[in-house]
């Protein structure tokens, strides 16, 4: 196979893997269900996610199934390129923990992207957009401390760009680090 078909379907598998993990974050943070959003995503999730309820029950309001899911979706990357030869079947339970770590990185991107999302917006003055509104339900919480933390300077917040420069950080150092003990 070519390698153009491999970097689509390593972007599809990681497009898909992202959305399973908004949804585990909206439940988490038990955003607006009746944004369209929301409901659009839950629905693309439902098929991978609902049979493994059966499996992984909710842990309050953290959706186990969902992150299997996402990790399982991750690792059938590995199991494709095993059919195709590139990878021994020996490394597979190696792959499923690099799935696993992969979705931290994930992680990272959503919410660096969110915090772009909802900076933008407060510039352009459509924080009241429903979308915008779901995605700032779903940043908040990590943002929460840093506003804490960092009282805004006249009309300027710069704890968004604290934020990000540490989702920077975690993204060019931890992220290595880990990567590396594999």
């Amino acid at each position: 196979m070519g390698s153009g078909f491999v970097d689509i379907l390593r972007f599809v598998i990681d497009l898909y893997a992202a959305i399973l993990i908004v949804r585990l974050l909206l439940q988490l943070v038990q955003a607006d269900f009746f944004n369209p959003l929301s409901q659009s995503i839950f629905k693309v999730t439902a098929p991978i996610v609902e049979p493994l309820h059966k499996i992984f029950p909710n842990l309050g309001r953290f959706n186990i199934a969902a992150l299997m899911a996402a990790i399982l979706v991750k690792w059938s990357f590995y199991v494709v390129m095993m059919i195709l030869g590139a990878i021994s079947p020996q490394n597979l339970p190696l792959f499923l923990f690099v799935s696993s770590l992969s979705l931290l990185g994930t992680l990272i991107e959503i919410y660096f992207y969110g915090i772009l999302v909802v900076a933008v917006s407060s510039w352009i003055g459509t924080l009241d957009h429903p979308t915008v509104r779901l995605v700032n339900q779903v940043i908040d919480p990590y943002m929460k401390p840093f506003r804490n933390i960092i009282p805004p300077i006249g009309m300027i917040d710069i704890s968004p760009m604290v934020a990000i420069l540490t989702l920077m950080f975690a993204r060019a150092q931890i992220l290595p680090l880990l990567n590396g003990l594999i």
